[in-house]
């Protein structure tokens, strides 16, 4: 029992500590336990999961998290494992697979999608390590590993495994950005709309490709010429 009051301490006070719009004092707890659907889905998820790895009760765990479902938005299968202070925010569509593993202090916001690829049987979902933040949108999918710390923007797809410390933007998912020496606060790291633009990162990696080939034919260019040179001398 001391266990469990600990993990929703800490999914309470996770919410109070990451969301900017959050009133301080009463008002800000009474909003948490009444308005906030993604702190009710991982509540819900608590005792789900609980029957359905601990007590092994068939039907009954599913029922309950499709009835969180409707309530809030948020389906969160009873098999995924939900470490402590994991902050859904807003919330709407997020889904969460059987085999899905979210570490402590991972903020998921709307719309993500934690899933399999294919029809495969055991782990087929990903695993998301410790403060990994997900951005509005974004699918994570297959048996694959987001590093500690990692972002993922929104709208990203991503099938391969993140590193620690990394940025991922685009669909496909590519890291922009691996373990950069600022050491962010969990308020910074929520500034997932600060994420580069990967067409832009392409398109300077282009001309910076363009420059070298343009000094490439350059040279080539003045060599030709200067053999031509030669050979009219030597006529």
């Amino acid at each position: 029992m001391k266990r469990i009051w600990k993990t929703l301490k800490a999914d309470f006070t996770a919410v109070r500590e990451r969301d900017p719009a959050l009133p301080r004092g009463f008002l800000g707890t009474l909003e948490v336990v009444t308005c906030y659907p993604g702190f009710h889905a991982v509540v819900f998820h608590r005792l789900t999961h609980f029957l359905h790895t601990r007590l092994r009760i068939p039907f009954l765990p599913r029922l309950l998290s499709q009835l969180a479902r409707w309530i809030t938005g948020i389906e969160i299968h009873p098999g995924a494992e939900i470490g402590r202070g994991v902050f859904i925010d807003h919330g709407m569509g997020v889904v969460i697979g059987e085999t899905a593993v979210v570490g402590d202090n991972v903020t998921l916001y709307q719309g993500v999608t934690l899933g399999g690829t294919g029809k495969d049987k055991g782990k087929r979902h990903p695993t998301l390590e410790e403060g990994v933040l997900v951005g509005s949108g974004a699918k994570i999918l297959g048996n694959i590993v987001i590093g500690e710390n990692a972002r993922i923007g929104a709208g990203s797809v991503v099938v391969r495994d993140v590193p620690p410390e990394s940025t991922v933007v685009g669909v496909p998912g590519i890291v922009v950005r691996e373990r950069g020496a600022k050491l962010m606060s969990p308020r910074e790291r929520l500034n997932h709309g600060d994420l580069p633009e990967p067409l832009v990162l392409r398109l300077k990696a282009l001309e910076t490709e363009v420059n070298l080939i343009k000094e490439q034919l350059l040279i080539l260019k003045e060599s030709l010429e200067e053999n031509s040179i030669k050979s009219k001398e030597a006529v």
